[in-house]
């Protein structure tokens, strides 16, 4: 079963622990990427230009396939249906009729090797869905193990701290965790078209599969959504593979959250693990990735109105609900309905329900809670202990407050039809979900919606088709449904007075509030359905992907730490042979090199330049052909005392109030700023937030204050500097003044003061001594980098010169920039130099200098 496209060469995991990946063996074409340009990230093989009239797919990869699957005992033959109650079946509605839709999952049962030809071909023709067909080895390990036993309780906020709570990390597990990922990753390829298609991958057993994806397909439209909650960064970080797996999430274009808790617990994991800072672009959050905006989306996952609907008006649905209706005459119902399984808090809601009834006797023989126990969906001691207390903890309500046909509670634990359900839905007085900590949770948009009811099932229950309909909820503030709510009783599950106490408000609610929190609910699930959600989902994501074949695109790394370096066709790594052709025909060059960041590292501790540094320097510096530049936000001192060796070097200290032309010349100072008044106003406000933010500091210079943060809490700095940012511009309004944020500090410097001006001054003084440049050259890595940028680029179009000079703006990193080059770091910098000075014809220099004051030149 193989469709017209299949896969090029996938990832090879190349850890020495990770298991040993067989290629998939049907090439895939390389595909048009922009008119007239074939990529060269993609593997070789036949050009294939697809079809315009090819039909946009969308194609939803999840662990389980939305089927029901059976073996008939006589004839042998495997009959499937679609599964109605699958929430990825329902995703379709909210897509174009445009759109072909197909499945990429596992299949719920074991089908024998033998027969998986025959059986993969009839769910793409019938059903349009792939079937993975996991070894059951690896399923166990996969699924049982690495899924359910690790992750799962891990994001639900359970350490493995011993034997008793969770399990240790085992590598093989993990092992097969990828090794299962690879597979989904093969079965999507093979029926992916890469230029139109999306993929749309669900939930967390499928984490590092965008990474095998994005390795076949650099410029593949690859959007995620997690089902469960996504823990705080102190629980992640425990994680042994935190990195592999957040590594893999940020390959795709759209991750995707049901709360904003989840989003920013992903985000805090993203700065403190990657060092990575999210911005809020136009309302949408962006991370910038290696050239790639990997955008965040929020919104909670709906229900299908239809089908609750359809079950609500089906005949033994309203026959259900008569015979319940008959059994609890005169009684009021409390409905919970939970998997069973150590999250959902059961016991804890049945222990609530023993404290109502010990305080309020009157509701004795009034008042029943019926809890349906969905089957587990894992095995284990854990869930044979809750399910042991469950049944005890029933067991002893009934004994105490029960008597001859009086059960306070009522335990269905079965596979509970739809149809079943929703008349329990609709009888039930108030609904419960009590979970510790749970992903979604739809269990009150159902009840809200059965609630509302339908002329059918009003009939049923005898009930005017014309009166107000009214319900309650009692929901854990853990649970990602809990902030769509706002109508609900929140609680905390752990407080079991505070349930016992919300449950009796619930109960006991007047008939109009009931109303208007049902009113409020009803109109938020109503117009926020399953269809709603994939659709605002597919929308964003055809949005995160739009700049895909705009830019160029290089693949780097290895096994799970690849990733796609994306970059504009206009900005691109300099070369240093193309530097050093320019470097050689030319005769009157500028060199302007920022410090920190591009000559020595940014995050060194040791902030001195190296002999290497100082050497390369001196070698540009004694070619009567060059002027070299440092130019630097330090302060003058420093600079002076670090670069005493080099006798020709210029110096801008303090982004360029301070400026000298070399060793033997005086410092001068920018004549625009001479009113220091303003540092009376800022320093205090600085030295408050010093003190309340530990791991930071305040750098006082000559002609600035600078706030630094980069040894404070990642979060905690950038919030104290956004606020900070806010202060300073607020208190310093009418100040010839600016307050800008850089990278990890504030600042504040006199108006006019910037490094774009240094460029300006040094080179119009080239200009006046008649050495007007044909080489101009800058390197920086932050923002005060970016006024040169700009102002080189000017000065060179200015009509004074007979020919345009060979520019050179270079940016340290693979980020936005006015640059139209890049270096990758500080090392690239030093070797670039290196080759520079290589090539320089050293002569004595000439006795004049080029050397002009700032008053000559304003």
């Amino acid at each position: 079963m193989v469709s017209r496209s299949s896969c090029i060469s996938l990832l090879e995991l190349s850890s020495a622990d990770m298991l040993s990946f067989p290629q998939t063996p049907v090439p895939l074409p390389r595909v048009l990427t922009a008119p007239g340009i074939i990529p060269d990230v993609d593997s070789s093989g036949d050009l294939d230009v697809f079809s315009p009239k090819t039909r946009q797919k969308i194609i939803l990869v999840a662990n389980f396939l939305p089927l029901h699957a059976q073996k008939d005992p006589e004839s042998g033959r495997w009959c499937f249906s679609f599964d109605e109650d699958a929430l990825y079946l329902r995703l379709k509605d909210g897509f174009s009729s445009n759109n072909d839709v197909v499945y990429v999952g596992s299949l719920k049962v074991d089908v024998d090797a033998s027969e998986q030809e025959e059986v993969s071909q009839k769910l793409l023709e019938d059903f349009n869905c792939v079937p993975t067909f996991l070894p059951p080895d690896l399923q166990k390990k996969f699924y049982h193990g690495f899924c359910k036993q690790y992750l799962w309780t891990l994001f639900h906020y359970m350490l493995p701290i011993c034997p008793d709570h969770g399990n240790g990390f085992d590598r093989n597990l993990w092992q097969a965790y990828v090794s299962a990922n690879k597979i989904f990753a093969d079965k999507v390829l093979e029926v992916i078209n890469p230029e139109y298609d999306f993929v749309w991958v669900h939930d967390y057993h499928l984490m590092v599969l965008p990474t095998f994806l994005r390795k076949a397909f650099n410029r593949v439209k690859l959007g995620f959504f997690l089902h469960s909650p996504f823990p705080s960064s102190e629980i992640y970080r425990t994680l042994p593979v935190r990195e592999e797996i957040m590594k893999a999430l940020l390959n795709a274009d759209l991750i995707g959250f049901h709360t904003y808790d989840y989003a920013r617990h992903f985000l805090s994991c993203c700065s403190r693990l990657m060092g990575l800072v999210f911005e809020s672009k136009r309302g949408h959050i962006g991370l910038e990735y290696f050239g790639r905006t990997v955008y965040i989306k929020i919104l909670a996952v709906g229900i299908h109105m239809g089908q609750l609907e359809s079950a609500l008006n089906h005949p033994s649905s309203s026959m259900k609900a008569k015979e319940i209706q008959k059994q609890f005459k005169g009684k009021k119902l409390i409905l919970g309905a939970d998997d069973m399984d150590i999250f959902k808090g059961i016991s804890l809601k049945l222990l609530a329900m023993e404290q109502l009834l010990q305080q309020h006797e009157e509701l004795r023989g009034k008042l029943v809670l019926v809890q349906i126990i969905n089957p587990a969906r894992s095995t284990g001691k854990d869930v044979q202990e809750a399910k042991r207390e469950t049944y005890m903890t029933t067991r002893r309500i009934n004994e105490d407050f029960g008597f001859p046909g009086y059960e306070p509670v009522v335990l269905i634990d079965r596979k509970v039809p739809t149809y079943e359900k929703t008349a329990y839905y609709a009888l039930a007085e108030c609904c419960i979900v009590n979970a510790v900590r749970d992903g979604m949770n739809l269990v009150p948009y159902k009840y809200t919606v059965c609630r509302q009811g339908t002329p059918k099932m009003d009939e049923a229950l005898g009930i005017a088709s014309a009166s107000c309909r009214a319900s309650t909820l009692v929901v854990s503030e853990f649970i990602g449904c809990s902030p769509s709510l706002s109508g609900a009783i929140k609680v905390n599950p752990w407080d079991t007075g505070a349930v016992a106490n919300a449950l009796y408000s619930a109960i006991t609610m007047p008939d109009l509030e009931k109303q208007l929190r049902h009113e409020k609910h009803f109109r938020y699930i109503s117009t926020h359905d399953v269809a709603y959600w994939s659709r605002a989902f597919v929308q964003d994501l055809d949005r995160a992907c739009k700049d895909h074949y705009s830019k160029r695109c290089w693949g780097l790394g290895f096994g799970l730490g690849f990733r796609v370096l994306s970059l504009s066709p206009s900005f691109r790594k300099l070369s240093i042979d193309h530097i050093v052709s320019a470097y050689r025909r030319t005769n009157r060059r500028a060199i302007f090199l920022d410090y920190d960041g591009t000559v020595v590292p940014q995050a060194s501790i040791v902030k001195t330049p190296s002999p290497e540094v100082v050497s390369v320097l001196n070698n540009l510096c004694d070619d009567p052909k060059n002027t070299v530049f440092i130019v630097s936000g330090r302060g003058k001192d420093s600079l002076n005392e670090w670069f005493a060796q080099c006798e020709n070097l210029g110096i801008a200290a303090e982004h360029g109030y301070f400026i000298r032309w070399s060793r033997t010349s005086n410092w001068e100072t920018n004549p625009i700023a001479t009113d220091f008044d303003w540092k009376r106003i800022a320093e205090p406000v600085m030295r408050s937030y010093t003190e309340t933010t530990d791991g930071s500091n305040i750098e006082a210079k000559e002609s600035a204050l600078v706030w630094h943060h980069q040894d404070a809490d990642p979060d905690f700095g950038t919030c104290q500097a956004k606020e900070l940012l806010d202060h300073l511009e607020n208190v310093l309004a009418n100040e010839p003044v600016v307050v800008k944020r850089g990278q990890h500090i504030v600042e504040v410097k006199p108006q006019g003061v910037t490094k774009g001006l240094v460029a300006e001054k040094v080179l119009s003084a080239m200009i006046s001594n008649g050495k007007k440049p044909d080489f101009v050259m800058c390197i920086g890595d932050d923002r005060s980098d970016e006024d040169m940028f700009e102002s080189i680029s000017s000065i060179a179009n200015k009509s004074c010169l007979p020919a345009a000079p060979e520019i050179f703006a270079c940016t340290v990193g693979q980020k936005p920039s006015k640059a139209r080059y890049y270096l990758d770091d500080t090392v690239d910098v030093v070797k670039l130099l290196q080759g520079l000075a290589t090539a320089s014809v050293i002569k004595p220099r000439c006795g004049s200098e080029i050397q002009v004051s700032f008053q000559d030149t304003a």
